[in-house]
């Protein structure tokens, strides 16, 4: 299924849009943390390239509509544990498409970040950009 098509689904339709991925990552982001707010930021961002193939498009934006549904395979309202099949979901694209997570999607993602946040944690996006960088190499 292409992105068109996915776009137009009523199931992702309902589910997935910039503006709730923007407000669920506010909303909860002491709860799932830094790490699972970039790696979102940086699918997002990927998500928004001309360059990014359909394929790539559909499956992040699979990832996240599943990151912004509230009742998934662990629902997010149960302490610490709740995010972690999200956080999985992210991550797992992140690694099938991080050949399209370019420095320039990075740049865009620790911006936003600093928008929302007055300090951040510059080891953990490294950690998280080690790993785009270990799985295009």
């Amino acid at each position: 299924m292409d992105v068109i098509k996915e776009k137009k689904d009523p199931k992702y339709t309902k589910s997935y849009s910039g503006t709730r991925l923007f407000e669920k990552i506010l909303k909860f982001s002491k709860v799932v943390g830094i790490r699972i707010v970039y790696t979102a930021l940086i699918l997002f961002y990927t998500l928004q390239k001309a360059t990014t193939p359909k394929w790539a498009k559909s499956m992040i934006i699979g990832a996240l509509a599943y990151f912004i549904l509230p009742i998934d395979f662990i629902p997010d309202f149960i302490p610490f544990i709740g995010y972690t099949d999200d956080f999985s979901a992210l991550a797992g694209v992140l690694v099938a498409v991080s050949m399209y997570a370019d420095e320039e999607v990075k740049q865009k993602s620790k911006e936003k970040l600093n928008v929302w946040f007055s300090t951040i944690d510059d080891a953990e996006l490294k950690k998280i950009d080690a790993k785009i960088d270990k799985s295009v190499n």
